[in-house]
């Protein structure tokens, strides 16, 4: 698996199957004490993933109308840098300095976050602005400024800079250079082998090798869309279109393409071999499995994952639990894209769970919303502690008509 959800592909990665994470993912940082930060979603090391499975758990939270706690939102926050930039996790009470390694991937999930919960929003437009002033020339992003564009972090980039209102195809470096064309300069050509994946990096020869977790990553970018994207109601038929010059749209399709064909194999993707392991049975991935439902979802192809959420259903919960923050939110995403109801997941309450995972909520909304229902709203800053006026007047509405949402209004708190 390669490197773009920092908690996911690392931490959890750790958690399951007893591997240390490599270092050289992921921003240096130094190791928690005993007693993890206030506001901190998660019981485990957050060296490689604090943000990353914090902005995950609100993204997740948001689409299920949970306003995450101040205290939760103020940790976030607090491990920005002045600059804009986030790390993966850093030490808040020391400045950063010309030695705290900036993280895109870490920014990019932290703004896209803070855009959907509605607050902090200067700070949002302060990250997205770093994540501008670090573009590659080729148009595309790295895990680390400067570091070679990759697809995971140009895509997570894109749904960044889109949610604060760039527009991305506005971005062109010296030689005309966009995100979506670095995005486009990975796909594979229709008709050849894995024809309409995307590499996350060109081999050392130049050579494209079809990687499942970049593909679902490209899927999203090239469509603009952020991780919280939901469900397109364009219904397409899955389809790989052959040529040049194709739009960002087409090749966004046709990388979903081949994860419905892939899909349609066993509705599973599989673990790539981690480096240096000995040979062994493939096993499961659930998070690219949860991912790539997600992409089939936003591109309008929710009908391709059915097989693949009932096999989450059955056999992620357990994954959930035990990956914490990021994978019961990812599980979140997935279900709520294709329509499923995520506080009834295979049993398990997954809303419950994960707001059991960090410090209680600010406020919560019931009953679970649906992909095609009403949305929370995303914009500026609300003074309601949280509550967008979309919220407000849902429930005004409701309350009319005798549903109602239960409402809970409790302390401060925060954290992946």
């Amino acid at each position: 698996m390669t490197v773009r959800r920092s908690a996911a592909a690392l931490a959890t990665t750790a958690v399951l199957l007893g591997v240390a994470a490599p270092v050289a993912v992921a921003a240096p940082s130094p190791s928690p004490s005993a007693d993890l930060p206030a506001g901190l979603y998660g019981t485990t090391d957050p060296t490689y993933d604090g943000v990353w499975r914090q902005s995950l758990a609100f993204l997740a939270q948001k689409i299920e109308y949970v306003t995450p706690s101040t205290q939760a939102v103020d940790w976030l926050v607090g491990q920005q840098c002045d600059s804009g930039a986030f790390t993966s996790y850093r030490d808040a009470s020391k400045p950063c300095d010309a030695s705290t390694v900036m993280d895109t991937n870490a920014t990019a999930i932290a703004v896209q976050a803070l855009v959907e919960i509605n607050q902090r929003r200067e700070d949002a437009n302060n990250g997205a602005d770093w994540l501008k002033s670090v573009q590659n020339e080729d148009g595309g992003w790295g895990y680390n400024p400067g570091s070679p564009s990759d697809a995971n972090s140009t895509s997570i980039v894109i749904g960044a800079l889109a949610r604060t209102g760039v527009p991305v195809n506005e971005l062109t470096t010296a030689d005309g250079s966009t995100p979506y064309t670095a995005l486009q300069s990975l796909a594979i050509a229709c008709g050849k082998k894995d024809g309409g994946a995307f590499a996350y990096q060109p081999g050392k020869k130049g050579e494209l090798t079809a990687n499942m977790d970049a593909t679902a990553a490209s899927v999203l970018g090239l469509m603009g869309k952020g991780i919280a994207s939901g469900t397109s109601n364009a219904v397409k038929d899955p389809s790989c279109t052959k040529g040049d010059g194709l739009s960002p749209e087409q090749s966004a399709q046709n990388g979903a393409s081949f994860l419905a064909d892939t899909l349609k194999k066993q509705p599973y993707l599989e673990q790539a071999p981690m480096p240096g392991a000995e040979e062994s049975k493939p096993q499961p991935d659930y998070g690219n499995t949860s991912d790539a439902v997600v992409a089939l979802a936003a591109s309008g192809h929710a009908d391709q994952a059915k097989a693949s959420v009932a096999w989450l259903q059955k056999n992620g919960t357990g994954w959930a639990k035990q990956g914490g923050p990021a994978a019961t939110a990812q599980l979140i995403l997935a279900a709520h894209a294709t329509g499923a109801d995520a506080r009834s997941f295979g049993g398990v309450d997954l809303v419950k769970q994960l707001n059991s995972m960090g410090p209680s909520p600010a406020a919560t909304a019931l009953p679970s919303p649906t992909p095609t229902g009403p949305q929370p709203s995303s914009g500026t800053d609300s003074d309601d502690g949280g509550l967008s006026l979309g919220w407000l007047i849902g429930i005004g509405l409701l309350a009319g008509t005798g549903i109602g949402f239960l409402l809970s209004m409790r302390g401060k708190k925060k954290q992946p």
